[in-house]
Order: C-alpha cells, then sequence, then structure tokens
C-alpha cells in the first residue's frame, strides 16, 4: 500500500479536519500547512498530488499516538526514516489502544479471519524465527475494518 492510501484511509475513518491534520504532524513534531495536506490527500492522476514520503507518514502516526493517548515523559518520538507495514501496523496499535482481541474483531468486521498467534508474529522483533511481514493485503483488511468500527458502514438513502 502506499503512504498517500494509508493516510487518506485513516483520515476519512476518524473524519479528521485539516485543521486536525495539521495538529496531529505538530504534535508528531513537523509543521506542515493546509497546502501540502490538500495535496497528499489528492488522488494519483491529479496533477497537483504529491506522494508523502515515510518519514512524513511516521511522524503523523507519531502525533496521532501522543493525541490518543498523551505524551510520555522523557521520551521523544522519533519518526522512521523507513516505513513497513509491520511498523504502520504497530503505531496504529499503539494510537488505538488496541489488544489482540480488538484487532481480531476489527478484522472480523472485514471478513477477514486470523488468529491471536499470526498477530502476535507481526510485532515480533525482525530478527526472531516466528517474526512475520504485514503483507498489504492484511494492512488493507485491517484499515476497511477500523473504518466498519469507528465510522459504520455507509447506507444507501
Amino acid at each position: 500500500m502506499n503512504n498517500n492510501d494509508i493516510i487518506r484511509r485513516i483520515r476519512y475513518t476518524f473524519n479528521f479536519s485539516d485543521s486536525k491534520m495539521i495538529e496531529l504532524f505538530s504534535l508528531g513534531s513537523l509543521e506542515v500547512t493546509r497546502a501540502q495536506i490538500s495535496d497528499w490527500m489528492k488522488k494519483e492522476d491529479d496533477p497537483a498530488h504529491i506522494e508523502i514520503e515515510d518519514e512524513l507518514l511516521a511522524t503523523f502516526l507519531n502525533g496521532l499516538i501522543v493525541n490518543n493517548r498523551g505524551k510520555k515523559e522523557g521520551v521523544e518520538l522519533i519518526p522512521e526514516k523507513r516505513l513497513n507495514n509491520n511498523i504502520i501496523f504497530r503505531k496504529l496499535k499503539i494510537a488505538l489502544n488496541l489488544r489482540d482481541t480488538d484487532i481480531i474483531d476489527i478484522l472480523q468486521l472485514a471478513d477477514f479471519k486470523v488468529s491471536s498467534h499470526e498477530i502476535n508474529a507481526l510485532f515480533r522483533n525482525p530478527k526472531q524465527r516466528q517474526y512475520r511481514i504485514c503483507k498489504d493485503q492484511f494492512l488493507r483488511n485491517f484499515l476497511h475494518g477500523m473504518q466498519l468500527r469507528y465510522r459504520g458502514k455507509k447506507t444507501d438513502s
């Protein structure tokens, strides 16, 4: 999945305004403008579309963690220069204060069955034998389940 799609889905799920997005980046220790937010949210076929880099997405996710959980004393969240799906998933888990059972429930909303062992393997140290890479399909289903849980299903009127 690309970073722009991830940040768009998170924004839609929680109905974040431009002001809230700016605040979240600020909590992650980066000042951004409304124009930057707008360009990142545009679809890929729009000429004004700008790809959001890994470090910027990490900063946004760190801001989401600080917004939802509060700032830890003496701990500075440093954005990663390179992200992968496992890191993104871990940051969302922390920001939303999710347990394994919560993650299983969210994935079930997206009709994606997974066990607690599979989830734990995603959060292990990459050097451990039981570590598993979080594939795009897994993250996509998690984001979809998050949308269903926190925003609700669309209804036709």
